[in-house]
């Protein structure tokens, strides 16, 4: 509840540097730029949920980004793009939670050098030259001015409301929920009360990847080109997200909920830092601090493992 008082507080805050910002339009823009982060960040907080780390949502991100916009360049629909990158993407996160579940590799190396790996295929493939467009409907999707039909909305925020409500499901009344907090309470206690682990983290990273996906082929539509490094941003952001939000990053508690409060609460950080006259540098140096912080308040809270 915090979180969401923060971000409500934070709001008025920013009206009283930024005269206006109370405006319809400046609402709109608040909840387009949270709503790419939400979604961005779902897989950042079930992975932490689980006892990982996804730092492959940067490259996956770029990569989708790219992809579409030059496989939508080629003639292809944009159905057909977005199908095979989506699949594509769930297969790179299938592939990060075999080998840190099954291999018992640790998951930061295993996202770090799959991100290396996609990033450097990018890189290779297209020489730093890229080229290709997106649809029309797809800009419109992420326009502050945009609607989806009759509803008032960009459709990026419609789709986040709809991926949120999904999330929110998943973590309270499906079983495979409630795996992902016992995985992350205590791993060994859950395999012994019959919890398929290599289930569990390989569905966790299939969906960080495919919703990471999601948010590169949105992105494409925002910047209305094709760029290899537009997930740069996204792996900072969405880790403070999580931790602004209220999850630890030892696992176990916490979910997307939270994550939704601190989603909000970063973007209207920046947007307060970008009115003060702060640079990006200057902007991370203080969300930086700012997560370091509440790490530190977090992280005295025991572990749950050592609770049970």
């Amino acid at each position: 509840m915090a979180p969401f008082l923060l971000a409500f507080i934070l709001f008025f805050v920013i009206n009283v540097f930024i005269p206006g910002y109370a405006s319809v339009i400046s609402l709109l823009s608040l909840l387009l730029l949270s709503s790419l982060l939400g979604i961005a960040s779902v897989g950042q907080t079930l992975t932490i949920v689980i006892g990982g780390f996804d730092l492959s949502i940067p490259a996956v991100i770029g990569l989708s980004n790219v992809l579409f916009a030059l496989l939508y360049g080629a003639g292809y629909s944009a159905f057909a793009a977005a199908v095979f990158i989506l699949a594509l993407a769930t297969l790179i996160g299938l592939a990060n939670g075999f080998a840190s579940r099954y291999l018992q590799l640790n998951p930061l190396v295993v996202t770090l050098a799959s991100g290396s790996i996609i990033l450097g295929a990018i890189w290779a493939g297209t020489h730093g030259e890229v080229s290709g467009f997106v649809p029309d409907w797809l800009v419109n999707m992420v326009s502050v001015i945009g609607k989806t039909g009759p509803i008032p909305l960009p459709g990026s925020v419609v789709i986040w409301l709809l991926i949120a409500g999904g999330i929110l499901f998943l973590e309270r009344k499906t079983k495979l929920g409630r795996w992902m907090f016992a995985a992350g309470a205590n791993p060994r206690a859950a395999e012994l009360a019959g919890v398929p682990m290599l289930l569990v983290w390989m569905s966790v990273y299939a969906l960080s990847a495919f919703l990471a996906a999601t948010t590169g082929i949105l992105l494409a539509g925002f910047s209305g080109a094709a760029d290899p490094t537009v997930g740069a941003a996204y792996l900072f952001t969405t880790v403070a997200a999580v931790v602004v939000g209220g999850t630890p990053l030892t696992g176990g508690r916490g979910g997307y909920g939270r994550t939704i409060a601190g989603c909000l609460v970063v973007t209207e950080l920046s947007t307060l830092l970008v009115g003060l006259g702060l640079d990006q540098a200057a902007q991370q140096i203080f969300l930086g601090f700012l997560i370091v912080g509440l790490v530190a308040l977090y992280g005295r809270e025991p572990h749950l493992s050592m609770r049970i």
